[in-house]
This record gives structure tokens, sequence and C-alpha cells, in this order.
């Protein structure tokens, strides 16, 4: 039998040696946790990368990077590693369960693969657990309802799947939880009930679909934060939730909610902010009594099925920086309550069916967008004798109404704009010289559609940040300005459609970084000058019914790099679908793209419009008077999508050359005094679907392949020497191959010899950051039951 004195120096020494094993347990517990991950390798595109490089026995496990113990026990209570390639999965035994003392675990943006393992759950002293931005698969595990000390989950942006486990629901110590961007799916648990000290909840760009949500929320009455946009909910929003009274930011945009938006939630006295755009709520929108103490800075409605007009009631929203109510059915005009809204510096209202005059008061916002409503005259305000201040004014679009009358001079004394557009409007008289006042600052001028007649001004002097101009569909007349020479950022240029008489802009040459230009449906003339003139980033020229002649040198395409070159950044320009653009219309260039009816069809599918105008590169010469034959370095210009020499006077034999273009998608020589046969090597062009050879000298076979045959009889008619038309035509309209003089068949119908391919190409501009550039796009064929349609315009 021991004596107690013997008891307690056995208990000592044991003391003493698990403290001194404790560290080194814990140290090889970390080592092993490393070499679980062999070939781990920091992100090299972060700066602050993490580094395996200070986990060595050299030197104390608590100093390594990303290790933290607890200053008393040396006990490690911390892991944070971030941004560092482990390129494998945490594995069901791993080292990290040795660890028992750990409290925060980070791996984000660890490129960690595979399942979240169950037995995660059996770090019982976790308060945060971080496994943001991985590739982990599979279900939330239930063990992590085991976790009761957590406060703080983030598993976003994984690939988790499945529905959340209802057990989560026990972790009712959280007060931030963030599962976004997953494919979370089913109903949000009705556990989350319990979540009463949560201040931040974050369900957003998942699959989820419902869920007791007037039962969860009506007991989150700490959350200050709540997204759950981008999802697919279907219910109403609860009809009571001023219940939230620390609510600051609510987030349902892009679900399916219906009903009306709950008066409740407008008059909670935290809220800051409120996105519901891209639902399906309606009827008249209600604020209530709302109080002049309300803090909501940002208010978005957008895209939802709103009618009745816009409450006078918004005036109480004092502190309102920006609105968006675009994409519903509002009715009538601006109340003119709108004007004690002293903080607006953002407001959009397009795509409604608002009406009247637009009040004065709206001028001095920097950022206004009334586009697309039946406005029909604006308001210009007087103070003290004068007009009123601009300055602050950066973005206007008043496109597509019903204004009238001259040019809004008041637009002259903005100093700060960078965006005008005042398109598809009814807007008469001049351009006004005084608008050389705001073009210093212009990066897009948007004019189109119009009646606007005169001369185009000489107020291109200073406006060396203007990106892109469209005065097409006007009245202009006379010359070019040559001002236009100092705008060395323009990107797009679109003249088409007015009454222009000159020579071909030569001068133009200078603007390196002009990418498309339309000059067509004009009264241009003349010979066209070298192929060395410059333009060196162009894509798309339209030059077509125009008085153009004279031959064109066969090495006239050498220089048009562009063309002739895949451009290979086109994987960094966003989608309409990004984040960038949602609850907007798709702009490209500051123009709404649909506003061209650029509804694209494709053998029956539809056709992105950015797979189109990131590859799209054309040229259209047609409806001029061009002779002699067709340049040979056409061929050169291999990543063309659309050529168009049709209704000219060309001569001699089709280019053998243009079965270089191999991503040739439409392809028209019609109309001109073509001869010889039609070369075979175009029966390679395998992407063709739109060919028309008609109304020429041609003679001999035509190719045979699967893009020819598919073609209609039209393409080929009064070729007075092709044969070969069989399966194009039938054995009833193929001509004789032996006779000198066979005649094409009088059996066509007008529908087919109607057929003609009538284009414009579309277009790309873009300002810092943003995907722009406009399209303008105008194609119109049909091909047996292939189908592509952009937009049917007529010739001049």
């Amino acid at each position: 039998m021991l004596i107690p004195i013997q008891s307690y120096f056995i208990l000592f020494l044991s003391l003493i040696f698990n403290t001194l094993a404790s560290p080194r347990l814990e140290m090889n517990a970390l080592l092993e946790f490393k070499n679980e991950f062999p070939l781990s390798a920091p992100d090299p595109h972060a700066s602050f990368a993490f580094s395996f490089s200070s986990w060595n026995t050299s030197i104390d496990h608590c100093s390594w990077k990303g290790v933290t113990c607890n200053a008393n026990s040396g006990e490690v209570i911390s892991l944070f590693l971030q941004f560092i390639f482990l390129n494998g999965s945490l594995k069901a035994n791993s080292s990290l369960l040795k660890l028992q003392h750990l409290d925060s675990l980070t791996l984000s943006h660890c490129n960690l693969i595979g399942k979240i393992p169950s037995s995660l759950g059996n770090l019982s002293h976790l308060i945060d657990l971080d496994l943001y931005g991985n590739n982990l698969v599979g279900e939330i595990p239930y063990s992590l309802g085991n976790l009761s000390r957590l406060t703080y989950l983030l598993l976003a942006e994984n690939h988790l799947r499945g529905e959340v486990p209802p057990t989560i629901g026990n972790l009712n110590q959280l007060t931030f939880m963030v599962l976004a961007s997953n494919n979370l799916s089913g109903n949000i648990p009705s556990s989350f009930s319990s979540f009463s000290k949560l201040s931040y909840l974050d369900l957003s760009k998942n699959q989820f679909t419902g869920g007791d949500l007037p039962s969860i929320l009506s007991n989150l009455t700490s959350l200050s934060e709540l997204d759950i946009s981008y999802n697919h909910f279907k219910s109403k929003l609860p009809s009571n939730m001023s219940g939230l009274h620390n609510l600051e930011v609510f987030d349902a945009k892009e679900n399916s909610f219906v009903g009306n938006v709950p008066i409740s939630l407008f008059t909670i006295p935290s809220l800051k902010e409120v996105f519901l755009s891209g639902n399906q709520f309606e009827g008249p929108l209600e604020f209530g009594n709302t109080s002049s103490s309300s803090k909501l800075k940002w208010l978005n409605l957008a895209s939802n099925n709103f009618n009745g007009p816009i409450p006078e009631s918004i005036s109480g929203f004092l502190k309102l920086g920006v609105l968006d109510l675009s994409n519903n059915s509002f009715l009538g005009p601006i109340p003119g309550s709108m004007s004690q809204l002293v903080s607006l510096r953002v407001l959009d209202l397009s795509y409604n069916k608002l009406e009247g005059q637009v009040p004065s008061f709206l001028w001095s916002l920097p950022k206004l967008t009334l586009s697309h409503n039946s406005f029909s005259s604006l308001e210009e305000v007087v103070v003290n004798g004068s007009s009123s201040d601009l300055s602050s004014n950066s973005h206007v679009d008043l496109g597509s109404n019903s204004l009238r009358g001259s040019f809004p001079r008041w637009i002259c004394r903005s100093t700060t704009l960078d965006f005008l557009d005042l398109s598809n409007n009814h807007f008469s008289g001049s351009i006004p010289s005084c608008l050389m006042n705001s073009t210093a600052s212009l990066g897009d001028i948007i004019l189109r559609n119009n009646n606007l007649s005169g001369f185009l001004p000489e107020i291109f002097t200073n406006a060396t940040k203007l990106r892109s101009l469209d005065v097409s569909r006007n009245q202009l007349a006379g010359k070019l300005p040559k001002s236009l020479i100092n705008c060395k950022s323009m990107e797009y240029l679109n003249l088409k459609g007015n009454k222009f008489k000159d020579t071909f802009p030569s001068w133009l040459g200078s603007l390196v970084s002009l990418r498309v230009l339309f000059l067509g449906s004009n009264a241009f003339y003349g010979p066209l000058i070298s192929s060395h003139f410059g333009l060196p980033s162009l894509r798309v020229i339209d030059i077509s019914h125009n008085s153009f002649d004279g031959t064109l040198p066969q090495d006239y395409f050498v220089n048009w790099h562009e063309m002739s070159s895949v451009w290979v950044d086109e994987t960094k320009w966003p989608l309409p679908e990004d984040p960038i653009y949602q609850g907007s219309p798709f702009t490209m260039g500051g123009v709404n793209i649909f506003d061209d009816s650029m509804d694209m069809m494709y053998k029956g599918v539809d056709t992105k419009f950015p797979r189109i105008f990131r590859a799209f590169k054309a040229i259209d010469f047609s409806g001029n008077k061009f002779t002699g034959q067709i340049p040979k370095s056409i061929g050169l210009l291999k990543e063309l999508i659309l050529v168009n020499f049709s209704r000219n006077a060309f001569t001699g034999s089709i280019p053998s050359s243009l079965a270089n273009i191999t991503h040739l998608e439409a392809l028209d020589l019609s109309h001109n005094k073509l001869s010889g046969n039609i070369p075979r090597d175009l029966a390679k062009l395998s992407f063709i679907s739109y060919l028309d050879f008609s109304h020429n000298l041609l003679q001999g076979p035509v190719p045979r392949s699967t893009q020819f045959q598919s073609q209609n009889c039209s393409s080929f008619e009064d070729n007075l020497g092709l044969y070969g038309l069989e399966e194009v035509c039938g054995p009833i309209h193929a001509p004789d191959p032996t006779s000198g003089n066979s005649q094409q068949s009088e059996e066509f119908s007008s529908e087919e010899s109607e057929e003609v391919l009538n284009w414009i190409a579309a277009a790309i501009a873009f300002g810092p950051g943003v995907f722009c550039g406009l399209v303008i796009g105008q194609i119109f064929f049909t091909s047996h039951k292939h189908i592509w349609l952009v937009e049917k315009f007529s010739r001049n």
C-alpha cells in the first residue's frame, strides 16, 4: 500500500509527463495532417496564400503559420489555412480529430474535394467552422448538429447537394451562417426557428423551394442580414415581418415569390436595403405610413408584375439613394413627391408604362434611366433665372419614349456626363454645337432612330473619352466632321441610315481602337482608298447601299489583321446571366441589344449572343458599284462569320480562297457579273447555313455537300450555265448540262425568288469593368427549315 505522499508524487510526475507529451502529440498530428495532402501548393494568384514552409520541427509548432495555441496550456486552438491547393479530401480519420481543443477551423479556398466527413462532428470545442470556396460534394452531414458551441458556420461556394439536415437547428448559438452557392434543395428546415441569436444568414444561389418562412422568420429576431436570393421559392412573403426589428438587409431577388410585398417590411426601423427584383410580385405597390426616420437607402423591385401608380408615399424614404422599379407595369406620371428624395442618386424606372412629362427635379441625379416608357416631354428647370446645375449628372437614358421637339439643350450644361441615350424618340431639328461642352466627358452618345437633320457638327475636338457614337436612322446630311479624328477611344461608330454624302473617310484610320464601323445606307461615293489606311482593330464593317465604285486591289484585305486572328480574350467577358446584368437588360456599349429585335434562331435553336459577339466578324460591301474581281486576299480573313458582296458589278471568278474562311456561316455573292465555276472547295465550309450565288454568269456543276444541297433553289437562279441542281430544285428544275443555253425553270415560287440576305453585323465596345458594345445586327434569310432571324430591314 502506497503512502499518501507517494501518491501525490506519482500524480505530479504524471502531470509533468502529460504536459510534455501533449505538445509533441499535437505537433505530430499537424505534421500528419500536412502529409495527408502531399501535393499541396499555395495559390500563385493570391498574395496572401498559405504555405506549409514554416511547418517543420526546427521551431515550435505554435509558431507555425496558421497555427494558434492557447497561451497558457500550449494546446492548438485554431488552424487557419487559406488559398492553398490541398487537392485532396478530408479523411474520416483525419489527424485533425486529434486536436481536441480546436475551437476554430478554417480551410477556405483550399481546393478540397470529396465529402465533408461526419467525424468533424466530434470536434466538440469548435466555435468557428469555415470550409468556404472548395469543391466539396455530397450532403451536409447530420453530425454537424453536434457542434453545440458553433457560432460561425461557412460552407459557401462548394457543390453540396440535398436538403439541409434538420439537426443544424441544434446549433442555437449560431450568429453567422452562410450556405450560399451550392446545390442545396428542398425546404428550409423548420428547426431554423431556434436560431434566436443568428444575425447573418445567407442561403443564396441554391435550389431551395420553400419552407415555413412565416414561422421561421418570426423567431429570427436578431437577424440583421438575410439573403435568400437566386433560389426557387414560390410562396408569399410573411404578411407580418415587423418582428425582424433588427433587419438591415433583405435580399430575396431572383426567386418566384408571388402576391404583394407586405407593408410591414417597410416599417422595420433598421431596414437599409431591400432587393426583391426578378420575382412575380404583383398588384399596386404600397409603402404604408412611411416614417421620416426610415433608414432605407436602397430599394430594388425591378422585374416583377407591379402595376398602378408609383406611390406618393415613397417621399418618406428621405435617405433613399438608389431606387430601381424597372421592368414592371407602373402607370401614370412620376409622382411629384419624389422631389423630396434629397438623397437620391440612382433612379431606374425603365420598361414601364409611365407617361406625361419628365419632371425637371430629376436632371440633377447622377444616374437617370427612364427608357422604354411613354414620356412625351421634358421639363426644363430654371432657378433664379438660370438653368439648374447639372454638374453631378453622369448617366442619362431617355431612349425609347415618345419625346418630341428639338434636342434638349440643357444637356450642353452637363460637364460630367458620361452616357447619353436619346434613341428611339421623335426629336427633330439639328444637333446643337453646344454639345461640345459635354463631349469631353462623354463615353457613349446614342441618338439613333430620331428625326434629327442638318449636319453632324464639329463637336468632337475634346472627345477623347468617346467609346461609341450612334446617330443612325436619322436625316443627317453633308460631310462627316473631321473632329471625329480626335476620338482616340472610339470603338463603335454607327452612321447608317442617314444622308451623309462624302468620300470614304480614310482619316478614320487613325482610330486604332475602332472595332465596328457602320456607314451603310447613306450617299457615300467614290473609290475606296488603299488597304494600308489602318483600322487595325476592325472586326465589323458595313458600307452597304452607298455609291462606292472602282475596283478593289487584290491585296486589299492583307492588313485587316483583327479579322484574321482569333480573339484570345473572349473568356474574360461576363455573360448576361452574371450578377452584373441581373435586374437590368443586357446592354452592350450602353445600348440595350434587344432594342433591335435581335431574336436569333439558328437551325431552330436559340443562339446565345455572347457566342456571336465574342467571335462576330463580318464585312458587307453590298449595294454599291464596285467592279473588277473580288480580291483573293479575302481568304486571309479566316475568322469571318458573314461576307456580303452582293448587288455590285464584280466580274471574273469566285475566289477559291473563300474556302479558307472555315467559320463562315453566310455568303452572299448574288446580283453581280461573276463567271466561271463555283469553287469545289467551298463545299468544305461546314458551318455555312446560307449561300446565294443567284443572278450571275456562273456555269458548271454545283458542288456537292450537305451545305449546298440544303439551300433554296433561289440561291442559284439566273445562272444559265449551272447544272447539278437536282437535289436542290428537283429534277423538273434541273437544267440540261449538255445545253449551251440551259434555262432555269419558271416554276420558282415568288417567295423563293425574293429570299435575300440583308444583314448588318453586330459589335463590341466596352468600358472599364463592364462588358459593353453595341449590336445593330440585321439578318433575315431562310434555308428550308433552317432559320436565322435577326432583323429584317428595308433597302434604300
